[in-house]
């Protein structure tokens, strides 16, 4: 679904502003990729080869209940001929064939994402080398990579907290909910956070408190204050 996305992007560039991609994998399946899957298909149900692409070994060793929960839910919840039909498609997968562009050359002559970008993967999750040759060949000027620790294929149920601080601020950093406040997610572990939106909000927040002792108030931030609050870097 993830590179569907991409794929309308890339056709009509006009019609999306941002992408946020999880586990995103550019490549078609390769030679040995195919080998496996015919191998494991043969040993292994479809259940279990959907396990394996979220949960990394790590994770289907130590965190029982939640691949038992996971387990119960792919077997029982939904449609096995669906599923079979969402496995074959994603293994029948074609490259994007999009490569990062030339510093100096026109944007238009190479093809890649041209909106804001966000990859997220988890630290151990099977999908980090995708991902991260997903980021290699996207324009690091609208691109971050986001690599979440102490999870795996699934860092929007391991970690919903921080996805949804990261997906805050990628928004903010398109120019969207300028008012968003500093959380725990810039003291995280997981990654660092480079923003002036700091400065802005503390700025704007002591001119505020001076404006009510005086007795007055604005009722909206000054354009200086607006472009502080819309830069947002993130890095791993």
């Amino acid at each position: 679904m993830r590179r569907n996305y991409c794929g309308s992007h890339l056709n009509h560039p006009e019609l999306v502003e941002g992408l946020v991609l999880i586990n995103v994998d550019p490549c078609a399946k390769g030679w040995i990729d195919w080998a496996a899957s015919k191998l494991s298909g043969l040993t292994t149900n479809v259940v279990d080869i959907i396990l394996a692409h979220h949960f990394g070994q790590e994770e289907l060793q130590a965190n029982l209940d939640l691949i038992q929960t996971y387990r119960l839910h792919i077997a029982q919840d939904i449609n096995q001929e669906n599923l079979q039909l969402f496995l074959g498609s994603y293994n029948g997968r074609k490259d994007l064939e999009i490569e990062r562009p030339i510093l100096g050359q026109n944007d238009n002559k190479s093809k890649t994402l041209k909106c804001s970008t966000l990859l997220v993967v988890g630290d151990s999750s099977p999908a980090v080398e995708a991902v991260v040759e997903c980021n290699s060949r996207l324009n690091p000027v609208n691109t971050t990579l986001l690599k979440m620790a102490d999870c795996g294929g699934l860092p929007q149920v391991v970690q919903p907290g921080k996805l949804t601080e990261a997906f805050k601020y990628f928004l903010q950093g398109m120019g969207y909910i300028p008012s968003a406040s500093m959380t725990r997610l810039a003291r995280s572990r997981t990654h660092s956070t480079s923003s002036s939106i700091g400065s802005g909000e503390s700025a704007f927040s002591r001119s505020v408190a001076s404006n009510q002792s005086d007795g007055t108030q604005e009722s909206s931030e000054s354009p200086d204050v607006l472009d502080r609050h819309q830069t947002m870097e993130v890095s791993c």
